[in-house]
C-alpha cells in the first residue's frame, strides 16, 4: 500500500475515522506518525506508547465485530506551528444493533506536520462524556 498524503489535518482526520468505520488497520497505522514518540488512550483506558503498542490496540479493537458509524462534531480546531490541535465530539452508532441513545466520547487529536508537508496523527485521547448535568461546573475547573 502506497503511503497516502495528507495534506492538511482535516485530511488526515477524516483518513483516521475512515479507518476506524472500515475497521482496516493497515488505513489506521498510515494516518500515524511512525516512530515512537505517538500516544494513543482509547476511553477509559491507559496511555499506549510507541507504533506497536498503538498498533496492538486498534488490531485488537477490529477484531471485534460489531461495526460502529461517527458523526464528528467538532468543539475546537488550532493550527500552528506545524501542529494541529481538533477537540471533537464522536457520535458513534453501532451498526445493526437497536440504536439507542449513547453518550458521545470527547476525543482530541492532535495532527504534526513532516517535512514533506504531510500531516499524520501523534495523539489520540478519548473519554466518554459525562452524562449531561454531571459536568463539572467552571468554578470546579483549574
Amino acid at each position: 500500500m502506497n503511503e497516502p498524503s495528507f495534506t492538511t489535518p482535516k485530511e488526515a482526520e477524516a483518513a483516521f475515522y475512515a479507518a476506524f468505520e472500515a475497521t482496516n488497520l493497515e488505513a489506521m497505522m498510515l494516518v500515524w506518525e511512525a516512530g515512537n514518540g505517538i500516544v494513543c488512550v482509547h476511553p477509559l483506558g491507559p496511555p499506549l506508547q510507541g507504533m506497536s503498542q498503538v498498533r496492538a490496540s486498534w488490531q485488537q479493537i477490529f477484531a471485534n465485530p460489531a461495526r460502529l458509524r461517527f458523526q464528528i462534531s467538532t468543539l475546537s480546531t488550532h493550527v500552528q506551528g506545524g501542529l494541529a490541535v481538533n477537540t471533537v465530539f464522536e457520535h458513534i452508532t453501532v451498526l445493526g444493533a437497536a440504536e439507542q441513545p449513547r453518550q458521545p466520547v470527547l476525543s482530541t487529536n492532535v495532527y504534526r506536520q513532516d517535512e514533506k508537508g504531510d500531516w499524520r496523527m501523534i495523539l489520540h485521547h478519548a473519554t466518554p462524556t459525562p452524562p449531561i448535568g454531571d459536568a463539572p461546573s467552571a468554578k470546579h475547573m483549574h
